[in-house]
């Protein structure tokens, strides 16, 4: 389960079902009850018996999520960070293409990631993760290149700017599918920025092939075991 879903809510001596929507800022409820619950307006979120306990403004939110409200409850009293959510460990190679903020490479560079800037001449792939600032829908055509450029585990993560019609979302996926890759995430980059996740579906990936091959060949060199005879009820083997 993520973080959103169909539930009873009561607020305010209301009880409606609505959807609810644990966002990077805010918890959103839509439906009959439509309300927008800053992060930073919530005082004390708890978790008991299926339910999420919201505090904000001196209101009291419920929410039933059932063994969710737990998980809920952690994200918002402990939310991940921006390198979390993107997946950033230490000791991984990036390259990072495009209009992207030095203070976002000093962020990586801080986390113990090895940043560079250019692709290289090299054919072999030789990164884990690829930042690729978007601010035109031709800087998606870079997409195929950088599919080959990935490690079979890698991610690329386009940064498109929010709310603008020059690169939309249906453009990224568009072009990430034209690529041979699957979008697998998205996530608030920043007030400005929206960053999808882009993989190379598992099926495709060099490692699951030689895998395949050689769970195939393990069970031909296995020896055959001969099929055992049957024994009548009176002890005699019969053929």
């Amino acid at each position: 389960m993520g973080y959103d879903a169909q539930c009873e809510v009561r607020v305010d001596g209301q009880t409606v079902n609505a959807k609810a929507v644990l966002e990077q800022k805010d918890l959103v409820l839509r439906g009959p009850l439509r309300l927008s619950i800053p992060l930073a307006r919530i005082s004390e979120a708890t978790a008991s018996d299926g339910w999420l306990r919201v505090r904000f403004d001196g209101r009291l939110a419920e929410i039933g999520l059932g063994p969710a409200a737990q998980k809920w409850a952690q994200r918002i009293t402990n939310p991940p960070s921006r390198l979390a959510k993107l997946g950033i460990k230490e000791g991984i190679r990036i390259l990072v293409l495009g209009a992207v903020e030095e203070a976002f490479v000093e962020e990586l560079q801080a986390a113990g990631a090895t940043v560079v800037n250019r692709m290289g001449r090299g054919t072999a792939p030789a990164f884990d993760v690829v930042f690729l600032a978007v601010e035109r829908r031709e800087s998606l055509q870079q997409l195929e290149v950088l599919a080959s450029k990935i490690v079979p585990s890698g991610a690329i993560w386009t940064l498109r700017p929010k709310g603008q019609r020059a690169v939309t979302e249906a453009d990224t996926m568009a072009a990430g599918k034209r690529a041979g890759l699957v979008d697998v995430k998205v996530v608030s980059f920043s007030d400005m920025l929206t960053a999808e996740k882009f993989v190379i579906p598992i099926a495709k990936r060099p490692e699951v092939g030689v895998t395949a091959r050689r769970s195939t060949m393990r069970a031909a060199a296995r020896p055959k075991t001969p099929p055992a005879r049957a024994v009548n009820p009176a002890g005699k083997r019969t053929r």
